[in-house]
Formats: structure tokens, C-alpha cells, sequence
């Protein structure tokens, strides 16, 4: 499909294979070779073409690719918008079933809808995606009035942009899509020296209550490996997998990654993971994997196969904040949801999503709700900083 929009023509895109690597890399934010711009392994041609080489984002499984390219009259690639035509609303961490239940109860079809953003990813990274040297705002309102079009062109219900930043927002925005925030937490390496360093900042009943903590997760004769690059075996992997899928299906009823997304990952992205590995009676017994941005830790799934008390917590909170400040991370995002992360010193941050909505009735009453969905996000935002582990002051050590 394509699609005038002033100067540019935007294009359909089934798979992410329809852009080049040398394309895909001119992306700011896409290439560890990026100067100038923070990596985001999530963006990267590598994460993106593994989803769906190996079936997780697929037609099949409910992600068909519709990914928007940019181009100048010429051909030349400006912009990319990862994107997905989706049949269901799972694997976003976003809701909008209640949207959906309401539309549909109504006479409406809401799916199926577009969907832009990394799948079953809930981190916050470019979406809008600008050709390093090409007009970064006018390739973002061109993408952002460009979504829109397609969407009604397709006859879809809507088109939401999730986990975006704040320069993609302000295009969404300027094109007339909804704002929504949501709440995360996250740890912020304060230039530590160590984790004590960092203790250092905590009420004196944190620190005492945070270190009790960790011994206790290792009190069952368990070990810690850090396991990245040449590290990740096979073998490592199907340990790894077997976590995931136990508490995967115990917790969402059916995992979204398969085996074979974690051999390619671990095949073409070695250097941009971190696997947390605990170990007990010389097996290894639960695990997180993590993702290494240029300057940002992305925690993302666990498992386990035996349960220890404070285990997830080491190893999916402390554990990452440990090999932060060891490698000098910025940043620890620790995934969706979870207000007890913040006794483990994790801030809360405030997330962004953009949301078009092509039915006037729907849109208008969805933007009533995110107005007062915005409001309590901000406040329960400000309440639970107020009452974080931190010190409130250096000479107040409570």
C-alpha cells in the first residue's frame, strides 16, 4: 500500500526483512554504532527479524507485520514505525480490553487494530524511527499523520503507539492521537561505587531490611552466575527455557517466546544479554534474562524451578543493579508493574502511550477516561516517591 504524504510516500512493510540491515541501522537508536544516540536492543534489526523468524510475532500468533516505511521521492528511506496488525490484545501490557468490550458490546469491531511497538516488550524506546541526518521532525510528524492514514484507509478501529518517548509523543500528539501514562519503576545509578554505596542512600530499617534480604535469597547454599556473549549455550538456554515456561504458563497461562526465539537471540544478540543464573547443588534452578542497552539495563523474563524465599527478588532486582553500576548502566528498567520494587530502591517513572481512536464516539469517550486516567497516574506517582526508601535528607537517617 502506498500512501502520499506531502513529499514523502509511506509503504506497507509485511516483515521487518523488507528493510535492509544497512536501512535498519541508519535508524538513530537502532545500532550499538549509533554515535550520538542511546542504544535500544529492542529496536534493533536483529530483536525485531527474530520475533518473527521465529513465529512469536506472526500472522499465526496474532502479530502480522504492517510496518510503515518512509521514503523521499527518490526511494531513499527516511523513517520506520515498527508496527503490527493484531487480532487480539495480548502481549502489549497496555490495556485496552475494557476499550474493546465497550466497542464491540456497542455494535463496534474492534479488531482487528494497529498496533505500534515492540512485541511482548513493555520498555520505553524510540518508536518513530528517524534516518540519522534526515529532519528528525519532519520525519516524526510525517510517520505520526502517516499511522493515521493507513489506519483509516484499512478500515481499522484504532492505532496505538506504546512504551513511546517523549520527542515521539509530542508528534503523536501534534497529530491528533490521545496521551495515556502508565507507571513503572525504575533503579538510577547514581555514578555508585558499589551496592553499599547505593545502600548508603536508603533509610537506615531499608538498608538493614534490604541486606537481611539478600542473604536469605542465598541462605539455601545458592550461587549467582552472570552469564553473557560466549556463555550462552545451548545448554544454558533449555535451562533457561524450562524456568520460563514453568512460571510462564503458571502466571499468564501461555508463555509468548518460544525455544527458538532464545537460540537466535543467543546466536545474534550474545553481547546484548545478560542471563542472572542461580545455581544450587550444581544445577542451575532459576534465571533472568536481561537486555544491555548503551547505557540502560532492560530486566525482562524470569522463571524458576524451585522456590526460595526472596529468590526472584535477587535475582531479577538486586542482581541487575549489582552488574549496573559495576559496568556503569544509567539505567535499570525492571519491567511492568510491580510496586514492590520499590523497596528495593527502584523509583517510579511515569510511562507514555498514544493512542488513535477513527470512531468519534469511541474516541471522544476513551480521552474523557485518559483525563482522569492521567490525573491518578500523577498522583499515585508523587505519593509513592514521597514514601520511597530514600533518606530524606543527609542529616535524617531513620
Amino acid at each position: 500500500m502506498n500512501a502520499a504524504n506531502g513529499e514523502y510516500a509511506i509503504r506497507i512493510a509485511a516483515s521487518i526483512d523488507a528493510f535492509t540491515r544497512e536501512e535498519w541501522d541508519g535508524f538513530a537508536g537502532a545500532s550499538p554504532d549509533c554515535a550520538g544516540t542511546a542504544y535500544n536492543p529492542f529496536v534493533s534489526y536483529d530483536f525485531l527479524s527474530i520475533l518473527e523468524e521465529s513465529g512469536c510475532a506472526a500472522r499465526r500468533s496474532g502479530w502480522q507485520g504492517h510496518h510503515l516505511r518512509l521514503e523521499a521521492p527518490d526511494g531513499t528511506v527516511l523513517g520506520a514505525l515498527p508496527c503490527y496488525a493484531k487480532s487480539h490484545s495480548q502481549g502489549e501490557y497496555v490495556f485496552d480490553h475494557g476499550w474493546a468490550d465497550a466497542f464491540e458490546r456497542a455494535g463496534g469491531r474492534y479488531y482487528p487494530k494497529l498496533q505500534a511497538s515492540v512485541p511482548f516488550t513493555p520498555a520505553t524506546g524510540p518508536r518513530l524511527l528517524v534516518r540519522r541526518g534526515a529532519n528528525g521532525a519532519a520525519v516524526k510528524a510525517a510517520l505520526a499523520a502517516g499511522l493515521k492514514l493507513v489506519t483509516d484507509r484499512l478500515g481499522v478501529s484504532s492505532a496505538h503507539v506504546t512504551f513511546a518517548e517523549a520527542a515521539d509523543m509530542a508528534a503523536l500528539e501534534n497529530a491528533g492521537f490521545l496521551a495515556r501514562t502508565d507507571q513503572q519503576f525504575h533503579f538510577f545509578n547514581e555514578a555508585f561505587s558499589s551496592y553499599d554505596d547505593f545502600l548508603a542512600t536508603l533509610a537506615s530499617r531499608k538498608r538493614k531490611a534490604l541486606k537481611k534480604e539478600r542473604r536469605e535469597a542465598l541462605a539455601s547454599g545458592i550461587s549467582m552466575d552472570w552469564l553473557t556473549g560466549s556463555d550462552l549455550t545451548e545448554a544454558v538456554w533449555d535451562d533457561f527455557f524450562a524456568f520460563y515456561m514453568d512460571t510462564g504458563s503458571r502466571k499468564w497461562g501461555r508463555p509468548y517466546l518460544n525455544r527458538t526465539f532464545f537460540s537466535l537471540v543467543g546466536e545474534r544478540m550474545r553481547n546484548d544479554i545478560l542471563l542472572v543464573m542461580a545455581k544450587r547443588g550444581g544445577r542451575y534452578i532459576a534465571g533472568a534474562i536481561n537486555f544491555i542497552g548503551s547505557d540502560t539495563l532492560y530486566g525482562r523474563n524470569w522463571g524458576c524451578i524451585e522456590d526460595h524465599p526472596f529468590l526472584h527478588f535477587e535475582v531479577c532486582y538486586h542482581q541487575a543493579i549489582d552488574f549496573a553500576i559495576q559496568k556503569g548502566l544509567r539505567v535499570v528498567e525492571a519491567g511492568a508493574q510491580g510496586e514492590h520494587k520499590l523497596a528495593r530502591g527502584y523509583r517510579p517513572v511515569t510511562t507514555h502511550s498514544a493512542h488513535y481512536i477513527a470512531h468519534p464516539g469511541l474516541r471522544s469517550a476513551i480521552d474523557d477516561y485518559l483525563e482522569r486516567e492521567r490525573a491518578e497516574v500523577a498522583r499515585m506517582s508523587e505519593y509513592l516517591e514521597e514514601h520511597g526508601p530514600f533518606r530524606k535528607s543527609p542529616d535524617l537517617d531513620v
